[in-house]
């Protein structure tokens, strides 16, 4: 197993291959883990999941599947609605922290561009931040969309591509507040350039301290994600762009931003018929 430090190495600036994107995740792991338990990770636990959690369809007695687990905070979640759960990560920290955690849910190391499952094994399947970050949308999903049940659904959660591609930068009045947003870079290609960066309220010693989590952008536009679901075979059901309300907006000032312009988009589509591929559509 591939040691946290030789991971963290071998995440360099730039790097689209699969064995990339799992050096750079398994080097973010330990702190990852630590860090969004000590509830630093805000924008998760006061905007994106919360909002994820009220769009899902009721789930309990179904059979799921979570692809891109992390720590298996977000799975556990999923598991007390009543739903069996699988789920699957590329970073074998990740896992080691979500098994300990319990739950009953059953964990393995693995690629969501290889799952190690039969076709038809799942009712449903969850993506909480963790497609975008996969080397080939394409693959990832035509692997979600074989391992569904004929009905099943994905729903997922990734950066909106529209206010959120490569470059977004918050805009704030003379008192701190965001009152609007700049974004730039939207047509730009970004295959698995990594942007470092740490968790907006981890404390000062924590940043001084720890180094910036690594992680490998794949940003695409708005119509490529769809377009590229419709072609895979999924039948778009819902969309949400979560926006924090003014209390959450208050008590959580990280999150207001999402309240000038969404930072998440959530997404979900049910198992269809391929009628075309993404080369003839």
């Amino acid at each position: 197993m591939t040691s946290v430090a030789s991971a963290a190495k071998s995440c360099h600036m730039t790097g689209s291959s699969l064995d990339h994107v799992a050096a750079c995740w398994e080097g973010n792991a330990e702190t990852w883990t630590r860090q969004s338990r000590a509830g630093y990770d805000v924008y998760r636990d006061q905007n994106n999941t919360p909002a994820f959690l009220a769009m899902l369809p009721r789930i309990a007695g179904l059979d799921g599947i979570d692809l891109g687990c992390g720590e298996g905070s977000n799975t556990r979640l999923l598991a007390a609605r009543g739903a069996r759960m699988h789920a699957i990560d590329i970073a074998p920290t990740f896992i080691k922290h979500a098994q300990a955690a319990g739950g009953g849910i059953t964990y393995q190391v693995a690629s969501g561009t290889n799952l190690p499952f039969r076709d038809a094994s799942f009712d449903f399947a969850t993506a909480f931040m963790s497609l975008m970050d996969m080397p080939d949308h394409d693959l990832a999903l035509r692997e979600t969309h074989r391992v569904l049940r004929p009905d099943g659904f994905l729903q997922f959660s990734i950066l909106h591509p529209c206010f959120c591609p490569p470059t977004r930068r918050s805009i704030r009045n003379s008192e701190g507040i965001a009152v609007a947003v700049q974004v730039a870079d939207y047509f730009a290609s970004s295959d698995g350039r990594v942007e470092e960066w740490h968790f907006g309220n981890a404390p000062a010693d924590e940043r001084a301290t720890t180094a910036p989590f690594r992680v490998p952008r794949f940003h695409r536009t708005l119509s490529s994600w769809l377009n590229l679901l419709v072609a895979t075979g999924f039948m778009l059901e819902q969309l949400g762009e979560p926006m924090a309300d003014e209390a959450t907006a208050v008590a959580f000032p990280t999150v207001a931003d999402t309240r000038v312009a969404p930072l998440f988009l959530h997404v979900r589509a049910r198992k269809g018929y391929v009628s075309c591929t993404p080369e003839s559509c």
